[in-house]
């Protein structure tokens, strides 16, 4: 009876793995990013949903091995990393450690809240995948707004967290050195993030999704 048991959970267990890895991809959601403006769009079936201030790499733009600059040009969510972990979580080798780390935490630049592990399309990035280049939280809210990455494309731990519940797995990314408006049809070049002040009144720190084309 136990080997029957034991033969029926390992054949389950193999259904949901086969189920799993046959899940349809995204096509439904576009990531568009612009290092120029330093903004991150989502689109769903090609409409503007949000856009959130974004950290790409400080060492510019590229993808030659070893590098640590944010690659251009097509590419797709690979794997999603974090689900349910508490915001601030510090992951190491995408495996949570348990630590949490506040925002703007003095000294302190790991990879938190949530992970998108991105692949690229394209022979322009084809190391992109390899190089364990994400779109993840950065407990660095300071810098949003600003090149300061390693390669990879940083969020506000909320941001990345209202980002990874809608995005699917196959999400197509798109990565661009140019303005958002130019490669969004219908764009406003003067669309912009709704501001919110912190309470010490300075509204530069950007808290909504919300699209403004003021």
């Amino acid at each position: 009876m136990k080997i029957d048991i034991f033969i029926r959970a390992i054949f389950l267990g193999a259904i949901a793995v086969v189920i799993a890895s046959c899940a349809a991809p995204d096509t439904r959601h576009h990531v568009v990013i612009s290092t120029r403006e330093q903004r991150l769009a989502l689109l769903d079936r090609g409409n503007l949903m949000a856009i959130y201030p974004v950290s790409t790499s400080k060492f510019g733009l590229g993808d030659w091995p070893g590098s640590s600059c944010t690659p251009l040009g097509e590419l797709e969510i690979a794997k999603k990393i974090g689900d349910h972990a508490t915001p601030g979580t510090v992951f190491k080798d995408r495996r949570p450690t348990g630590e949490i780390v506040v925002p703007d935490s003095p000294g302190r630049d790991p990879i938190v809240t949530r992970i998108l592990w991105l692949r690229g399309r394209e022979s322009q990035n084809t190391n992109a995948y390899a190089r364990t280049i994400y779109i993840h939280g950065t407990p660095e809210e300071r810098n949003l707004g600003f090149p300061a990455s390693y390669g990879c494309i940083r969020m506000r731990s909320s941001d990345i967290i209202n980002l990874y519940e809608i995005v699917g797995r196959g999400a197509e990314v798109t990565i661009i050195d140019a303005p958002l408006a130019a490669v969004i049809p219908g764009m406003s070049p003067r669309a912009q993030l709704a501001e919110i002040s912190r309470p010490n009144g300075n509204s530069s720190d950007r808290r909504t999704t919300a699209v403004s084309s003021r």
